[in-house]
C-alpha cells in the first residue's frame, strides 16, 4: 500500500535589540508542533543579521526535531518496541518492531 503525506513547516523570524527569535511550526494535518530558537549578537561582534537568522532558525528546527523524536519514541514504546537503552546523543535510532 503506497501512501503520500504532506507536512507543512512554517518558519517565522523576528529581530529586536540584537536578538533574533525563530519559531518553527509543523502541521501534519492531525497535529501541530512548535519549536523555538534564539540567537544573540555579541555587542563586540559585527551585526550580520543573516548569521542570527541561520542560528535561530537552526535552533528552532532542532527543537522541532527533538519533539518529533520524542513523539516517535513514545509511540514505539507503546508498541513494545522501545530501546533497551537510551540512544546516544545525536544518534538516529532505527525503526524496529517486536
Amino acid at each position: 500500500m503506497k501512501t503520500t503525506q504532506e507536512w507543512k513547516v512554517g518558519l517565522f523570524l523576528s529581530e529586536e535589540d540584537g536578538t533574533t527569535k525563530a519559531r518553527a511550526v509543523l502541521d501534519t494535518g492531525t497535529a501541530t508542533l512548535t519549536g523555538h530558537g534564539t540567537a544573540h549578537c555579541n555587542p563586540q561582534d559585527l551585526d550580520v543579521p543573516e548569521i542570527g537568522d541561520d542560528l535561530a532558525a537552526g535552533r528552532a528546527m532542532h527543537s522541532l526535531a527533538r519533539q518529533l523524536m520524542k513523539t516517535a519514541d513514545r509511540e514505539l514504546e507503546a508498541m513494545g518496541a522501545g530501546p533497551a537503552e537510551p540512544p546516544a546523543p545525536g544518534s538516529v535510532r532505527p525503526y524496529t518492531t517486536p
